[in-house]
């Protein structure tokens, strides 16, 4: 009997794939970016286009998990499905394809889906964990069996359509889009001012991941060398002005940078190095691990 499971993460930016067999060792880790919330921040809406899509990218990977004898599997919808005005419309073609496997998680879900797939069954030992998507950021916190968590509404692709119009991005957008996510931290220090006191801060999903590829020089995705890896503050600094003052042509050459994000990546950019220096940090640990992980993580455990 099969014991191997699979999860699938639809966000603003990404539709993502994780495989796994009975003990969590991973089959397949796919993702490809389909641009969901592509009008989210401007319109308020999913586009009909980009509906479809995303349904055609989780059609293909349903006919992977049917390839790979997946016992049990389950679709999380993030940004998307909690801020669109017509996410009811994408939530029921999603279900037409894949039944009630669906679920749409809050921000606070996020962060916890996410916070418990990047420690994979560790222990929490005072973490702190930011998960920068398309369209929110979530923070955790966890020291013993204590978890709290909250989202803010800002992510790669919502900074980018809403500060960074110019190419390459003036400084005055550069400047205004650290300033919204600064204002957004001061709301995240009041609702957990404990996150300041971490004593290990863990990055996951598509900007961190990215950032950290672009520091390492990679030409081709290497779970390996990003998993765990220790991104300073000085080599994400250096990594923001090296994009930021690219245009998108030039910006599309770094090695480690997949062509379909270097658009958003500046904006998602601005989170980590104005949480970077908010909080006067030295590193953050990289993490290929993430909500995915969370999800199979609890379809693993007995029913």
């Amino acid at each position: 009997m099969s014991r191997n499971f699979a999860a699938i993460d639809v966000g603003t930016n990404s539709i993502n794939l994780l495989i796994t067999d009975a003990d969590g060792s991973v089959i397949l880790r796919e993702g490809h970016t389909e641009r969901l919330g592509e009008r989210l921040h401007q319109d308020g809406i999913l586009t009909e286009e980009a509906m479809n899509r995303a349904v055609q990218r989780i059609r293909k990977y349903q006919s992977i998990i049917e390839d790979n004898d997946v016992a049990s599997w389950k679709v999380v919808v993030t940004a998307p499905g909690r801020l669109a005005n017509n996410a009811a419309d994408f939530l029921g073609m999603l279900r037409a394809e894949v039944g009630d496997r669906v679920e749409v998680a809050t921000g606070e879900r996020e962060a916890e889906l996410s916070f418990h797939g990047a420690a994979s069954g560790d222990p929490f030992a005072t973490k702190c964990m930011i998960d920068i998507g398309g369209g929110s950021t979530e923070f955790a916190f966890g020291i013993g069996n204590e978890f709290s968590s909250v989202s803010i509404p800002l992510g790669a692709v919502t900074i980018t359509a809403k500060h960074l119009h110019s190419d390459p991005p003036r400084p005055e957008e550069l400047t205004n889009a650290i300033g919204d996510v600064n204002d957004h931290l001061d709301d995240v220090l009041r609702a957990m001012p404990n996150v300041a006191s971490a004593h290990e801060y863990v990055g996951v999903a598509g900007t961190m991941v990215t950032v950290a590829a672009v520091e390492i020089g990679l030409h081709e995705f290497d779970a390996g060398q990003l998993q765990g890896f220790a991104l300073t503050r000085e080599a994400a600094e250096e990594v923001f002005r090296t994009l930021a003052t690219e245009s998108l042509a030039e910006r599309k050459l770094n090695p480690g940078l997949p062509p379909e994000r270097a658009d958003v990546i500046v904006g998602g950019c601005c989170v980590v190095v104005a949480f970077m220096r908010r909080l006067n940090l030295t590193s953050i640990t990289v993490s290929v691990r993430n909500l995915l992980d969370g999800v199979i993580n609890e379809l693993r455990l007995p029913q």
